[in-house]
């Protein structure tokens, strides 16, 4: 089965990356540029923004280089040297993006996170920012040998599933549960409300569901409550619903969301214990709704700070153009509706 990544990308993206300090862990491209999405033609997916993350050990010497490189880049922020953009990046959700980037012919976004930070996000869903991108089919462009880089990308796909049979029923289909480890990282997030197409998870997943298969079918192959049949593109689940199943589950979360379920569940003045807490979320027929409340939470908080940071990092001008962009394409995408 043909994937539906555009075009001969490799060549195109090996030719973005060489404008870039090379000191990369991990860089990866991401959005409706690299994946096809439902409602789009191909010509759209050419002319999309093209989306990069790049991980870097030290951002401060990263952004030192870039900004010999490309100091055009930068917003007025370039005045203040490469420490204070470093400074500015660890807010939020620890990425700096740089918007609206002319690069070989295309517009591009690229954000710049330090691995630590990327690692920590990963493992214990701090902000649940970049981590929840990797929860969903990027193009991977290059990674090193960073054995707990590479242990903490597996950590996020695990707990991805986790949270998603956590909140689905007990019986569900394979696109089901993509559905729903899609919408992780949207849960909470306020630009769902103004700024993103309605339909986002839905159009992610629809016609990418073989890459979703790539990422976790090892998972799912591994995992006793699924019945996995990969040659006939079809999952068989049936999810341990019992207070004892859902308290296993609830345990393994990542660190940050097993905090926020415990901040919901237990009243002010009462000392409880995270796993004394976690027992009685496991109990509650509300379980999944619970997990759901947690995400949106760190997805919240995550995504206000970063917004207000691109006016910032990006500069006036840019932010009001992206945020057209986005508005026009939540519009055509039915996210708004005309009134009468």
């Amino acid at each position: 089965m043909a994937l539906p990544v555009l075009s001969s990308s490799a060549v195109k993206f090996r030719r973005v990356l060489a404008q870039f300090p090379q000191e990369l862990s991990l860089a990866f491209a991401y959005g409706s540029g690299v994946f096809r999405q439902a409602g789009a033609s191909a010509e759209h997916g050419e002319s999309n923004m093209l989306d990069f993350v790049f991980a870097v050990d030290d951002s401060v010497a990263w952004h030192m280089t870039n900004l010999l490189k490309n100091k055009s880049h930068y917003s007025f922020l370039k005045f203040f040297g490469p420490k204070k953009i470093t400074t500015i990046q660890r807010y939020g959700a620890g990425i700096y993006y740089n918007t609206l980037v002319p690069c070989n012919g295309r517009m591009i976004k690229y954000g710049v996170i330090s691995t630590d930070a990327l690692i920590e996000d990963l493992f214990h869903w701090k902000t649940l920012y970049v981590a929840g991108r990797l929860q969903k089919p990027v193009k991977i462009l290059t990674q090193n040998e960073n054995s707990k880089l590479q242990a903490a990308l597996v950590s996020n796909l695990k707990s991805a599933v986790t949270a998603a049979f956590l909140m689905l029923p007990e019986s569900f289909s394979e696109e089901d549960l993509y559905m729903q480890i899609a919408g992780l990282s949207y849960s909470g997030d306020f630009r769902m409300i103004i700024g993103e197409d309605k339909s986002k998870v839905q159009n992610i997943v629809k016609p990418n569901v073989a890459h979703f298969q790539k990422l976790y079918s090892t998972i799912l192959q591994d995992c006793p409550q699924v019945v996995y049949k990969h040659h006939l593109g079809r999952l068989e689940a049936s999810i341990d619903k019992s207070p004892e199943g859902q308290f296993t589950q609830l345990m393994t979360l990542p660190k940050t969301l097993q905090q926020k379920i415990t901040a919901l569940v237990n009243p002010p003045g009462k000392n409880r214990d995270v796993e004394e807490i976690l027992l009685q979320v496991a109990h509650d027929p509300d379980c999944g709704f619970v997990v759901h409340q947690g995400i949106s939470g760190i997805v919240r908080s995550s995504s206000i700070v970063q917004s207000a940071k691109t006016i910032l990092t990006a500069g006036a001008k840019k932010s009001i153009t992206y945020s057209m962009k986005k508005l026009y394409k939540m519009t055509k995408g039915g996210g708004l509706k005309k009134t009468s």
